[in-house]
């Protein structure tokens, strides 16, 4: 991946409704050209969807927790039982203090002792520490150009 790649994929982070003609301007190259590279950006995987961002407190879902799962077996192969929780928004196997980490999104802290209820009946899990967020700052994916970190 080029750095011209690297620009379009932040252009196309910015406002995924771009036309290619304006994506290629943007990069100096044709209309044609930059559709052909965001081709094989998706072929090879590293554009993986595009979507919309959608506000979850307009969605009734404004409460943020993350919660780190304590098991006594392997947990990676739990998966299937998480995904099925839609309040589950993401899952990762972890080093550290917990086996699991998982990021939970409801409408109300009744409904996260829900969601706790539904992650015990996983098999091999023996605990949860639940952390809810009181106000989120920011939230981004990763960034194509993102500035180089200098230590002195």
């Amino acid at each position: 991946m080029d750095d011209i790649d690297k620009m379009l994929i932040g252009l196309l982070q910015e406002d995924a409704t771009q036309s290619y003609a304006t994506l290629g301007k943007a990069v100096g190259l044709s209309g044609g050209a930059a559709h052909e590279r965001v081709r094989k950006l998706r072929e090879r995987g590293v554009i993986r969807r595009t979507t919309i961002e959608v506000d979850p407190v307009a969605l009734g879902r404004g409460v943020v927790a993350y919660v780190l799962v304590d098991g006594s077996t392997w947990m990676g192969d739990s998966a299937g039982r998480l995904s099925a929780i839609a309040a589950v928004e993401e899952a990762h196997v972890i080093a550290g203090p917990a086996t699991l980490l998982l990021k939970v999104r409801t409408g109300s802290t009744q409904e996260l002792q829900e969601v706790l209820r539904r992650v015990f009946e996983v098999d091999g899990v023996t605990g949860t520490q639940t952390v809810v967020v009181l106000e989120t700052f920011f939230e981004r994916g990763p960034q194509a150009s993102s500035p180089t970190l200098k230590y002195p």
